[in-house]
């Protein structure tokens, strides 16, 4: 990446909160590889077909940010994160759709599997760990946020601090609570069934 560009995508995420609409478009064209990036790694995480595409996802959560209003973006990384949780929401209402079509429209019980981060997500799986780190939310918002930027949104430790605003070593001690926090959420949910 061009040194410049976590500059510029400050200045225009300034202009974009100033009014200027046509900001978003300019930060969305320099931005564009690391939104493909990010798209690709919320699919990489699922299986089966999607009636989406990358590029199409990343359309999908322009789409959304341009209807968004009074958002206040500090930088890039903090830009990255907003968009791997509309990419989120985008893909979880896909997943849920696709699985009330299904007969009964029932989701299966899945229990999480620790290594779940690196599995590729059934329609079922994405909507039991959005569930889950739904409930982590109301716990834990920032410990939430750390796990929906690095699984959904493929930000590594460093740009998950960046836009979080705390240290490298926070973000890793939050995902490592996280994840046993969502194995435990996923197997009590597991064993009520």
């Amino acid at each position: 990446m061009d040194a410049s560009v976590p500059g510029e995508a400050t200045q225009l995420l300034a202009a974009w909160r100033g009014g200027d609409e046509s900001a978003l478009n300019r930060l969305v064209g320099l931005l564009y590889p690391q939104l493909r990036s990010v798209a690709h790694q919320s699919f990489r995480r699922q299986a089966g077909m999607h009636t989406l595409q990358t590029t199409g996802l990343v359309h999908e959560a322009f789409l959304k940010l341009s209807q968004s209003a009074g958002l206040t973006l500090n930088d890039r990384a903090h830009f990255l994160a907003l968009c791997a949780q509309l990419m989120r929401r985008i893909l979880v209402d896909e997943a849920r759709a696709r699985i009330s079509l299904k007969r009964g429209g029932g989701v299966a019980r899945v229990p999480y599997d620790e290594n779940l981060h690196a599995a590729a997500l059934e329609p079922a799986q994405l909507v039991r760990l959005n569930d889950a780190l739904t409930a982590l939310a109301n716990v834990d918002t920032r410990k939430s946020q750390v796990i929906e930027f690095r699984f959904f949104g493929g930000l590594s430790v460093e740009e998950t601090a960046e836009a979080l605003g705390i240290s490298r070593e926070t973000v890793l001690r939050d995902w490592r609570f996280g994840r046993a926090w969502l194995k435990s959420e996923m197997e009590t949910a597991a064993r009520d069934a």
